[in-house]
C-alpha cells in the first residue's frame, strides 16, 4: 500500500515572501519612496530660503557684526595703530575725552551745516526735476538716464573738477562773480564759503539720484486723481500741492533719512575739496567733518581707540535719527 506524505514544501531561498503576491511587495516599495521624497521635498521646501539668504547673513556677520562689535570693544581700551593687539583697559575715557574735544563738536557742527545746506537744497531740486520728467517729453529716456551720470561718476574726478570751478584765482566761479562785480572768494580757507563748496559737490552727485526716487513714486500715483482735480479747476500747482505732495509723504520721508545718513558720513568731498590733501578739513578745521575726524584720529594720530569711541557715537547717532523716523512713519501711516 503506497504511503501519502502530507509534509508542505520547504519554501525556495530567495522566492516571495508566504501569502504576499510580488504586485503588493512592488506597490510597498514604491510606496515607500514616495515617502522619502515626500518628506525630503518638505525639508527642501522648509530649509531651501535659509541657504538662499545665508551667502548674506554669513558676509553680514563676518563684516558687519563683527567689526561693529570689535568697535565698541576697542572704544574702551587705549589702542594704539603701532600695536593693534595691545589693549589697555580704559572704560569710558575715550568717549569722554572726545566730548571734551573741542575738535570733534567743530567736526559735528561742520557735519551739521554741511548736511542742512548740502540735503535742503538736494531734495527739493529733485522734487522739481521729477515734477519735470513725470509730464512727457521727448526723449525722456535719455534724460531719466542723464539724471544717474553725477552719481555713476567717480567722486575723486568730480572732487577735482569742483576744485577747479571753486580756484581762488582761476577758478570759473569766481570768473562768474567777477564779470558781476563780485569780488573774488577764497573757496578753500573761507568758513561758509568752502562748507558752501563741498555742499555742492554732494548736491551735483545726488540730485538727480533722489529725482528718480521721487519719479518712480509719482508714476504710482493714480492719474483718476489728478483727473479729479483738473475738474475741480485745480491748476497744475495745486495739483502738485494737493495731490502729489501728500501721496510722495512716504517717499520723501525715506530720502530725508537716507540724505541725513549720508550726510552724516560725508567723507571724500571734503578730503578731496583740501588744498593740502589731508584729513583736518581746511587750515583751520572749517569743513572738517566727523568722518574726517574719526580718519584723522584713528590714523594720522593713531589712537585707534579714540577712533572707535568716534565711530560708536556716530552710531549711535544714526540709531536716533532711525527711531525718529519710525516715529514719524507711524504717525503719518496713523494720520493716513
Amino acid at each position: 500500500m503506497a504511503t501519502r506524505n502530507d509534509t508542505a514544501a520547504l519554501p525556495v531561498k530567495g522566492g516571495a515572501a508566504p501569502g504576499r503576491p510580488p504586485e503588493d511587495a512592488a506597490a510597498e516599495k514604491e510606496r515607500r519612496r514616495r515617502d522619502r521624497l515626500s518628506r525630503r521635498w518638505q525639508r527642501d521646501i522648509r530649509w531651501s530660503p535659509y541657504a538662499f539668504v545665508s551667502p548674506f547673513f554669513l558676509l553680514f556677520v563676518a563684516f558687519g557684526l563683527f567689526p561693529l562689535i570689535y568697535t565698541g570693544w576697542a572704544s574702551l581700551h587705549q589702542v594704539e595703530l603701532t600695536a593693534p593687539t595691545d589693549m589697555n583697559w580704559v572704560g569710558l575715557r575715550n568717549y569722554t575725552r572726545i566730548f571734551d574735544d573741542d575738535f570733534f563738536w567743530n567736526a559735528a557742527k561742520n557735519t551739521l551745516t554741511i548736511g542742512i545746506i548740502s540735503t535742503v537744497p538736494q531734495l527739493l531740486m529733485a522734487m522739481g526735476i521729477a515734477h519735470i520728467l513725470n509730464y512727457k517729453l521727448r526723449a525722456s529716456t535719455f534724460f531719466r538716464v542723464a539724471m544717474l551720470a553725477p552719481y555713476a561718476t567717480s567722486i575723486a574726478a568730480a572732487s577735482l573738477v569742483f576744485v577747479l570751478l571753486f580756484g581762488r584765482d582761476y577758478g570759473m566761479i569766481n570768473w562768474a562773480l567777477d564779470t558781476v562785480g563780485i569780488n573774488p572768494i577764497d573757496w578753500q580757507n573761507d568758513k561758509w564759503p568752502s562748507q558752501i563748496a563741498v555742499s555742492s559737490i554732494i548736491i551735483w552727485r545726488w540730485t538727480g539720484y533722489n529725482a528718480l526716487i521721487y519719479l518712480a513714486a509719482m508714476q504710482a500715483i493714480p492719474h483718476d486723481l489728478y483727473e479729479s482735480a483738473a475738474l475741480d479747476g485745480a491748476n497744475r500747482w495745486q495739483q502738485f500741492i494737493h495731490v502729489t505732495l501728500p501721496a510722495l509723504r512716504p517717499t520723501i520721508l525715506f530720502t530725508v533719512v537716507v540724505s541725513t545718513i549720508g550726510a552724516s558720513q560725508v567723507f571724500g568731498e571734503p578730503l578731496l575739496f583740501d588744498a593740502n590733501k589731508g584729513t583736518s578739513g581746511g587750515a583751520e578745521h572749517q569743513f572738517q567733518t566727523l568722518g574726517l575726524y574719526l580718519y584723522e584720529q584713528g590714523w594720522v594720530a593713531q589712537h585707534l581707540g579714540r577712533a572707535s569711541a568716534i565711530a560708536w557715537t556716530m552710531f549711535l547717532i544714526l540709531i536716533v535719527i532711525g527711531i525718529v523716523n519710525y516715529v514719524i512713519s507711524r504717525r503719518l501711516r496713523a494720520s493716513s
